[in-house]
């Protein structure tokens, strides 16, 4: 797509358009600008209708865009023009009868992409050709389909989409498809991938999380080799679990496959952000070769067995607990008709005396009350201290080292199973489905590097690159 005579300065106004005309140039127009900030050349790009008015933008050689505020620029060169190209080419997927087959589901998120400049948004780019034109090595695993189911960001996936992508799942293992890969935004994969572990048990093939922490045009993206590394999981890995496949160090050395319910993001921008927590990874993988790091994974399978139980309660809640919560944080929650709640206390599992009464009243309304852990890694262990026993005998559940989002999402799908009988939903809760408690925390799961110190200081010293 070019620019016209009417979008040539599109998005910008106020100041920033002032500036562009003074100066004779427009969208699409190369520059060197010289600011108070030093001296950039780049590409000038469109504004999306909710930016401000302060900045011009340009696209680097390097592939990173900076955002050069008005009134510190001195001087505008134009050097050049380029015409705006970006839609992703598309080819047609080659099919080749050697290969597994693979269905690819979308959700939404940015594993191949292209930049709608209307907006700034990432438009994800989704069809075979779509992929084969950004990523052909996919050509090379497998024979691909794709199917989109959704197109939200992560954080509006929820119980409905849960569902609904379970059943998809499920009718997808049936059609005799070799591996499943799914695309997802990272902010809420971790729950997305606790929830297909429970709702689709013992699946037969792969069933493969993936996202990007940034998206295709960007020179640092992730996007490419999660795909590529999840998609030969889904094609040729032996381990027939859901789990998440995302990159493993910061470098694009490989990825890791994680567990569906011991996962977790703990970084909002790095590609290594999602880490196996209170375990080790399932696997490593690299293209064309998959490590195992663990043995008590579920091998793949020929048969097309699997066990769904797509349901979900939405009236349960994740309660992180603080020093002074009041009781009415628990009452209100009682009240309005909540019928489980997760708590992330603080140690090995406490809250104070004053949510003791609000405790009680909701035991004695029914509600599922479960006790996980603030810290993340580490035991719920109760009886160690008096507060411990003291809210055990108030009713409420210790889950062991099962994560609290996890808890959240199990303890939602168990009284969507079990909506009339709280046994049947305790005794579900509280037994392993899809290894989201261990029985042992190995001695590399806890594993947090401090930096500054001299001894983690030698050892970066030593494998940093």
């Amino acid at each position: 797509m070019s620019a016209t005579r009417n979008d040539k300065y599109k998005g910008y106004r106020g100041p920033c358009l002032d500036l562009m005309r003074r100066w004779n140039v427009t969208v699409w127009s190369e520059v060197k600008a010289a600011t108070t900030r030093g001296e950039f050349s780049g590409l000038i790009l469109p504004r999306s209708e909710t930016s401000d008015d302060l900045h011009i933008v340009l696209k680097l050689g390097s592939g990173y865009n900076v955002g050069l505020r008005h009134d510190t620029i001195r001087s505008i060169e134009q050097t050049g023009y380029r015409e705006a190209h970006y839609k992703i080419p598309e080819q047609e997927f080659p099919y080749d009868p050697r290969h597994p087959s693979v269905k690819l589901l979308g959700t939404g998120g940015t594993i191949a992409s292209r930049l709608d400049y209307r907006t700034g948004a990432v438009i994800p780019a989704f069809s075979p050709g779509e992929l084969y034109g950004s990523v052909p090595e996919l050509a090379e695993i497998c024979n691909l389909e794709t199917e989109k189911l959704f197109g939200v960001f992560s954080e509006n996936m929820g119980p409905e989409e849960y569902l609904v992508l379970a059943q998809k799942v499920g009718e997808t293992i049936a059609a005799g498809y070799d591996g499943i890969v799914i695309g997802h935004g990272t902010d809420t994969m971790h729950h997305t991938a606790a929830a297909l572990s429970f709702m689709v048990q013992d699946p037969p093939i792969p069933i493969v999380m993936v996202g990007s922490q940034r998206s295709s045009d960007r020179p640092s993206s992730d996007a490419a080799q999660n795909l590529i590394n999840a998609t030969w999981a889904a094609a040729h890995g032996p381990i027939a679990e859901v789990m998440v496949c995302m990159f493993g160090p910061t470098s694009d050395r490989y990825n890791l496959l994680h567990r569906g319910t011991r996962v977790r993001k703990m970084h909002s921008s790095y590609r290594s952000t999602f880490r196996t927590l209170g375990d080790i990874p399932l696997a490593m993988v690299e293209r064309g070769t998959i490590t195992p790091l663990k043995t008590d994974w579920s091998p793949r399978r020929q048969d097309r067995r699997v066990l769904l139980r797509p349901f979900f309660n939405e009236r349960v809640t994740l309660t992180y607990y603080y020093p002074g919560m009041d009781p009415d944080v628990i009452d209100a929650l009682v009240d309005r008709g909540y019928r489980g709640i997760v708590i992330a206390g603080t140690g090995l599992g406490h809250v104070n005396r004053k949510t003791y009464p609000a405790l009680e009243r909701a035991r004695d309304a029914g509600v599922h009350v479960y006790m996980t852990l603030q810290t993340l890694w580490g035991f719920v262990q109760m009886q160690v201290y008096e507060t411990g026993r003291e809210i055990l005998e108030l009713g409420v559940v210790p889950l062991s080292n099962m994560l609290p989002e996890v808890a959240y999402i199990k303890l939602g799908w168990a009284l969507g199973v079990y909506p009339d009988d709280p046994e049947a939903a305790r005794k579900l809760m509280t037994t392993v489905i899809a290894g989201e408690t261990t029985e042992r925390e190995p001695h590399d799961g806890y594993l947090v590097l401090q930096g500054g110190v001299p001894e983690v200081q030698e050892f970066i010293e030593r494998v940093w690159r």
